[in-house]
């Protein structure tokens, strides 16, 4: 294990703040920083490269690949986030997806909607901006290229999908 500072050790390409507890048997795939005091529970499963705030909360069963989690924000458990921002505070009920790609049609191009307008985003995988203090309810689902603003309530099995609103 190398010493990445007096704060963090490194392991494969992880950096893991020493107060940060990771359980055993989580998966954990560079390159990834788990900041002070985050928790991340067994069978967890990081990839791609994330990045997680101090005191984040990743719970048994979730997977986050590429993705920034903010401070304070919890993903209970069976949770995915895929290619997305979390701000702070944000709290994601048991189930609840971030989708971050479409395979519902020949072209799986993201589209992304501002205003009255969907403006396609050149890459194939995205997930959502998630505001500061929002809440995804239990088992809802959130659409490739969400934009959600500060404060957000997605209710329990609630589907946003802002391609089509």
């Amino acid at each position: 294990m190398e010493t990445a500072n007096d704060d963090f050790d490194v392991i494969d390409n992880v950096l893991i703040h020493r107060t940060a507890i990771v359980e055993r048997n989580a998966v954990l795939k560079g390159p990834l920083v788990i900041g002070p005091r985050s928790f991340i529970a067994s069978g967890a499963y990081l990839r791609g490269g994330c990045w997680l705030d101090e005191d984040c909360v990743i719970g048994p069963g979730c997977e986050v690949k590429s993705s920034f989690i903010f401070a304070s924000s919890k993903l209970a458990h069976f949770n995915f986030v895929g290619d997305s921002i979390l701000g702070e505070r944000v709290n994601v009920e048991a189930g609840a997806l971030i989708c971050n790609y479409r395979n519902e049609r020949p072209q799986a191009g993201i589209r992304v909607r501002i205003g009255a307008n969907l403006v396609t985003v050149d890459a194939n995988k995205f997930g959502a901006l998630v505001g500061d203090y929002s809440r995804l309810g239990a088992n809802s689902v959130v659409a490739p290229g969400a934009l959600l603003s500060h404060g957000t309530l997605l209710g329990r099995t609630e589907l946003l999908d802002q391609e089509h609103a």
